[in-house]
C-alpha cells in the first residue's frame, strides 16, 4: 500500500513552509477506490424490471446491462426503439446482470409505464399484473428522489401513498406480492431495498391479520427505515470486508439519524418509528441502537427486522455475493436467538405462496 504524508505547520511561524512533523496517512486501497468511484457512477443510473419491458413495445431511453462495476449499452434510443423478439430474447438470456437506464431518463421510463396502462385501458386488456409492476417501479422512482432530499415533505407525503396503494395491492391480490418485489441478486440499490423492505413487511403484516391502519404504519415505518444512511459516508456504505470499530459506530448511527431526519415531520405517523428505530434491534439484546431485548421490541421492529435481513442477505454487494432464498432463510433460521421465530415462521409461509424465481 502506497503512503501519504500530511504537513503539520507552526501556526505562529511566519513562514509557511516550517513544518513541524510530517503524518503518514494509510493510502486508500485500490479495491476501495475502485467501489467509491462505482458507488459514484451507479448513482448516475437507475435499476428497472426487466419485466416492465413489453415485447412490441417502443422506448424513447437507452438501456445498459450492468455487470459486476461495468455498464455496457444494450439499447441506444437516439432514435425510438422497437422492443423485438431479438431483443427481448437478450434481455432475458442474461440473468447474471442488472438492467438500468441513465437518472437523467427516468421522466422517459416513467411515461412509457404509463403509456403501458393507457394501452391496456384502451384495448381493454389492462391487468392486476401490469398495475402492480408500475406501482413497483414508480415506488423506486420516488424512493430515489426521497433518498436524494430526504426532508422533503412532499415527498414523503407522496411515499405514504404509494404505501397505501401497496398495501390495496396486496390484500386485493396476495399473489401480486411477487410481482411488487424486485429480485435484485446481482447488485445492491437502496431505494430498492426500501420497497422490498416495505413490500415483505405488509405481506407478513396481511399475513397475521394486522388491521388496515397498522398495515399502513408498518408499511411506511418500513419504506423508510433506511432513510438516515443518506446521512452516512458511501466509503463506509460500500466498504470491502469488515467495518472497524469507528466505521461500525458510524454505521449504527444511520437509524438515529433516520429519526432526527423524520421527527419534524407531520406527514409521518409517530408509530411508524417504530420500524425505523428498531429494524436493527434483536431479541437476543444484542442489537441496536438501544440493545432492546425480548418484548421490548415493538412487533413492527421485528417484522422489518426480518423482512430487511433476509432482503440484504437475497441481494448481491460490490463485497459479497447474494445468497439464494432458501440459504437467506438457513441464516436466518439459524440465528432464531436475535428473531422471533413465531413471525419468521408465518415469513417462511408466506413466501412459500408466492414464486420466488
Amino acid at each position: 500500500m502506497s503512503k501519504k504524508y500530511i504537513e503539520i505547520h507552526d501556526k505562529n511561524s511566519p513562514e509557511t513552509n516550517n513544518v513541524l512533523k510530517k503524518v503518514i496517512v494509510p493510502a486508500m486501497p485500490e479495491g476501495d477506490r475502485a467501489i467509491k468511484s462505482f458507488v459514484l457512477r451507479k448513482d448516475e443510473y437507475f435499476q428497472i424490471d426487466r419485466r416492465s419491458l413489453r415485447k412490441g413495445t417502443s422506448i424513447n431511453f437507452s438501456m445498459y446491462s450492468q455487470k459486476g462495476m461495468a455498464f455496457d449499452l444494450l439499447a441506444d434510443a437516439k432514435t425510438t426503439v422497437l422492443l423485438t423478439d431479438d431483443l427481448m430474447a437478450r434481455l432475458s438470456e442474461d440473468m447474471t446482470c442488472e438492467i438500468v437506464i441513465r437518472k437523467s431518463d427516468i421522466p422517459l421510463y416513467s411515461a412509457y409505464l404509463d403509456s403501458l396502462l393507457t394501452s391496456g385501458a384502451e384495448t381493454g386488456k389492462q391487468d392486476m399484473e401490469d398495475r402492480t409492476m408500475v406501482l413497483k417501479e414508480n415506488s423506486k422512482m420516488l424512493m430515489k428522489d426521497l433518498l436524494a432530499d430526504p426532508r422533503s415533505g412532499k415527498k414523503l407525503k407522496k411515499a405514504g401513498k404509494l404505501v397505501g396503494d401497496i398495501t390495496d395491492t396486496i390484500i386485493e391480490e396476495k399473489g401480486m406480492l411477487y410481482n411488487m418485489l424486485t429480485l435484485s441478486k446481482h447488485d445492491y440499490y437502496t431505494y430498492t431495498h426500501c420497497v422490498n423492505v416495505a413490500v415483505l413487511s405488509i405481506g407478513l403484516g396481511v399475513a397475521i391479520g394486522l388491521s388496515r391502519n397498522r398495515l399502513d404504519s408498518l408499511g411506511i415505518g418500513a419504506m423508510l427505515h433506511d432513510i438516515g444512511k443518506t446521512t452516512i459516508p458511501p466509503e463506509i456504505l460500500n466498504k470491502q470486508g469488515k467495518l472497524d470499530d469507528y466505521e461500525f459506530r458510524r454505521m449504527q448511527e444511520h437509524v438515529r439519524e433516520g429519526e432526527n431526519i423524520l421527527r419534524d415531520r407531520n406527514e409521518f405517523p409517530e408509530d411508524a418509528f417504530e420500524a425505523v428505530l428498531q429494524h436493527h434491534e434483536k431479541l437476543s439484546g444484542k442489537g441496536y441502537p438501544n440493545r432492546l431485548h425480548g418484548d421490548k421490541i415493538s412487533l413492527y421492529g421485528r417484522i422489518t427486522g426480518i423482512a430487511d435481513c433476509y432482503d440484504a442477505l437475497t441481494t448481491q454487494r460490490p463485497y459479497k455475493a447474494a445468497f439464494s432464498p432458501y440459504k437467506a432463510l438457513s441464516i436466518i433460521a439459524n440465528e432464531k436467538e436475535h428473531y422471533d421465530f413465531a413471525l419468521f415462521g408465518d415469513f417462511v409461509k408466506m413466501l412459500g405462496k408466492i414464486k420466488l424465481g
